[in-house]
């Protein structure tokens, strides 16, 4: 598995800023994690997707400071349109949704520019939303969906022809959304697989496929409920791939409503992003879309959540991606156990190797009492993802041993 770490963590949006966060963050994260070549899962808003896309002297520049730094691009990050670092985000990271030609035109921007950074031999991927949040979701949209992704699964069949790059879209299934989980996403998918499905309407396994965010995988209890391992062959018995895992982990609570737990979960419910919120029940799992929400703190802001908290009688998980190296106090915990499992489901699987490994925190500019730099914890979870999900032995003062 290419290994990688999302620049969705920088808050630049022009290639000006990419360039100078790449020389600040990228390239000294990757001589302190005792990498040769850093691979970078590279975050490109729309606006600078589509600059990048008409000029070639732009993009001659966005290679020559990747080689300068000895930096790879094989995976994008397309979910966040734009504005992912603004005070306040929350559901606007879900728009536009893919029934809307905007996100269809960013994404395949991103696809031609990807397809002209790739190594040679190297085959790319870009990560994307889960068709929209779950309100105003129809059939209409579902149809102008399903439409945009088969275009574009035509499309990148074209690109890997002309162009002899294969890019690969991954759906990448969120709570909240439309596409909520990992069943959810292969329920939508499969059907419009088939080879019998009308050219307009199918969506190409080979060209579209799954990210799975093992965050978003904990939150959803698939490991307490049907299984890691069987998550990710329900997947490839489908005849869909993982396309991408973005490397994650989640808050876990055991007793939510202790006292304890209530103080330390409070410091993570800040107003920048979601942090939607799960709880295992014996019916099975409920749920909020927010951590203030779900702790009494506040009422839902926008329609189709419940109006009351969580009650606590079980665990919770928290939608706020944990750095990979952190070890959190009791009574929080980490889902690192889910994040291994997954890795080492997928690398079973006849093209799991295939697969990219994105680092994905981009929550450090939120993270209550963080004091490590930023460059020296990527290259902390650079060094465990390593040594804890590709079982490379690595050197912890930055080199390999």
């Amino acid at each position: 598995m290419l290994l990688s770490y999302c620049t969705n963590v920088h808050p630049a949006e022009d290639l000006d800023g990419v360039i100078e966060q790449l020389g600040a963050y990228a390239a000294p994260a990757r001589v302190a994690a005792g990498l040769d070549v850093l691979g970078i899962g590279l975050w490109m808003p729309a606006e600078l997707a589509h600059r990048l896309d008409d000029s070639t002297e732009e993009r001659a520049r966005l290679k020559a400071a990747l080689a300068a730094h000895h930096l790879q691009v094989h995976t994008l990050n397309a979910f966040p349109y734009g504005g992912f670092h603004d005070d306040v985000v929350k559901l606007d990271v879900y728009s536009p949704t893919w029934a809307e030609p905007e996100r269809y035109a960013y994404t395949m921007a991103c696809a031609r520019v990807l397809a002209d950074l790739l190594p040679p031999g190297v085959a790319g991927s870009i990560s994307t939303l889960p068709l929209g949040w779950r309100t105003g979701w129809g059939a209409q949209e579902d149809a102008a969906a399903t439409a945009a992704l088969a275009r574009l699964s035509g499309e990148l069949r074209t690109l890997a022809q002309s162009a002899g790059r294969m890019v690969r879209l991954a759906i990448e299934p969120e709570p909240g959304c439309i596409l909520d989980n990992v069943e959810d996403v292969v329920s939508w998918l499969e059907p419009r697989a088939g080879d019998d499905v009308p050219t307009a309407e199918r969506i190409d396994p080979e060209h579209v496929g799954v990210c799975l965010d093992t965050c978003h995988l904990a939150v959803s209890f698939a490991d307490r409920q049907a299984g890691t391992a069987e998550t990710v062959e329900r997947i490839v018995s489908a005849g869909l791939r993982v396309v991408k895992v973005q490397a994650s982990a989640a808050l876990h609570v055991d007793r939510p409503r202790s006292p304890e737990a209530r103080r330390e979960l409070e410091r993570f419910a800040e107003p920048r992003y979601v942090h939607q919120v799960r709880e295992l029940t014996p019916a099975g799992v409920d749920g909020r879309d927010d951590l203030p929400h779900a702790l009494g703190l506040a009422a839902p802001d926008h329609a189709g959540d419940d109006s009351a908290p969580l009650p606590g009688d079980g665990p919770w998980r928290v939608h706020f991606h944990v750095p990979l190296h952190h070890e959190l106090a009791d009574p929080l915990a980490a889902t690192t156990d889910v994040l291994r499992d997954a890795v080492a489901a997928v690398r079973s699987t006849p093209s799991g190797d295939e697969a990219h490994l994105d680092i994905e925190t981009y929550t450090w500019a939120v993270l209550p009492d963080s004091t490590e730099s930023l460059a020296h914890g990527i290259a902390a979870e650079l060094r465990w993802a390593r040594a804890e999900l590709l079982g490379e032995t690595v050197d912890h003062r930055g080199g390999d041993t």
